[in-house]
């Protein structure tokens, strides 16, 4: 988190059982709320694998305890069952217990590779495109051809908007974690025409970044890059995560986009967001 810590008032927190460290949690201040990171995916409270439900229940109770003075709510992200080496819903039982509000929930479009691929006639026809017009894909860790030329203009355009990750921060976190962000760009005669930017964890490769220019429709450029994409992280991993389609806090889809994901067979895995009122 160190790369934007600039934006944040960070508030992690450490949970100790006497010497020993048995939970942590992740988090910034706003004020008298509390949220899981904001700068961060996924959030909560880490705990152990061999934690057991009635210890979590307990540990979570004395972060309450020790906040109540100082903050009136607190903003919790659940981590997707995608994300997790075991079983981890403890936190959704507790916020059942609780009584929390279920204030937004994101759906995350994500192809299982343990089970069959369904990639629709049309996607199969713009792989082909791809192929016809000789594409190229190049894995790079220099962010800025595809930073600059394709996907701040393409945000600014559309959306008025820009990267969640400047050109510097993502390339500072890319010299962090060399092994889990790559860039993969595709060309066509030799120049850039689109690209995506993946984050791999053990179980994941999730997409962080999708964008391509105008010759998308004529090449197939973005097809083409995520057929290979995907057959690539066949062998390596068990989940491939196109991320997700929402807005409003999760209560409109990007219909156009979800049609395009789910169309490579991706399916429906969702991302809870809880509001806790410590009052």
């Amino acid at each position: 988190m160190d790369y934007h810590k600039d934006r944040f008032e960070d508030f992690s927190l450490l949970v100790f059982d006497e010497n020993k460290l048995v939970a942590v949690v992740p988090a910034n201040r706003v004020g008298a709320e509390l949220h899981s990171h904001q700068g961060l995916t996924y959030g909560g409270l880490v705990v152990e694998k061999i934690t057991k439900l009635q210890e979590f229940i307990s540990i979570f109770e004395s972060v309450c305890v020790y906040l109540k003075p100082n903050f009136k709510k607190v903003y919790l992200k659940t981590l997707p069952a995608i994300y997790t080496q075991n079983f981890a819903d403890e936190l959704l039982y507790v916020m059942f217990l609780k009584e929390a509000k279920l204030y937004r929930r994101d759906t995350l479009s994500v192809i299982d590779y343990q089970q069959d691929i369904a990639i629709s006639s049309k996607r199969k026809y713009e792989i082909r495109k791809g192929k016809k017009h000789n594409l190229q894909i190049k894995q790079t860790n220099d962010f800025s051809e595809f930073w600059n030329e394709i996907l701040i203009p393409n945000l600014q355009n559309k959306h008025n908007t820009k990267p969640v990750h400047s050109l510097e921060e993502i390339t500072r976190l890319q010299t962090y974690f060399p092994e889990n962000i790559k860039q993969y760009n595709v060309c066509f005669e030799g120049k850039i025409i689109g690209g995506t930017t993946v984050f791999e964890t053990d179980n994941v490769v999730h997409i962080q970044y999708i964008s391509s220019n105008e010759l998308r429709s004529k090449t197939g450029s973005l097809d083409f890059l995520f057929d290979f994409l995907i057959d690539k992280y066949a062998a390596e991993k068990r989940f491939f995560d196109f991320g997700i389609s929402n807005e409003n806090n999760g209560r409109t889809l990007n219909e156009g986009l979800l049609y395009w994901k789910e169309s490579f067979g991706a399916k429906t895995v969702v991302q809870d967001f809880y509001e806790l009122d410590l009052t």
